[in-house]
């Protein structure tokens, strides 16, 4: 049962997945951080200003606290652009699939079992 343990825990994809989340994680903080910091000042501030509001959480409409929602959505709309142009030049910088070359290397055997196989084909 150990064994079986540490081979799940140690599968590349499990790594992986578990790399993805930590990064996400910190990745949510920089986009907290830039709507926060950056875009609510410099664009939603004089918005802010001419409905009489401070903060996007403050706005209300008859008793509805919309402004929470506002924020979430455009945090979401934010994280979503962001991660559109991360991949957009990840898929730029990778290979096609066609271009990745695997160089296969083989055993003195297989190379006999080809010649062998070569020289039977031309019979």
């Amino acid at each position: 049962m150990i064994k079986e343990l540490k081979a799940f825990l140690f599968k590349g994809n499990v790594l992986d997945l578990a790399v993805a989340v930590i990064f996400g994680a910190a990745f949510s903080a920089i986009i907290t951080s830039l709507v926060e910091d950056i875009i609510t000042p410099l664009l939603l501030n004089p918005i802010l200003q001419t409905v009489n509001a401070e903060r996007i959480a403050e706005l209300t409409w008859n008793g509805v606290a919309y402004g929470n929602f506002l924020s979430a959505v455009l945090n979401f709309l934010i994280v979503g652009t962001v991660l559109f142009f991360i991949v957009k030049a990840a898929t730029k910088l990778m290979p096609k699939q066609d271009e990745v070359v695997e160089e296969v290397v083989l055993s003195n055997e297989e190379i006999l079992l080809a010649e062998i196989r070569d020289l039977l084909a031309r019979k």
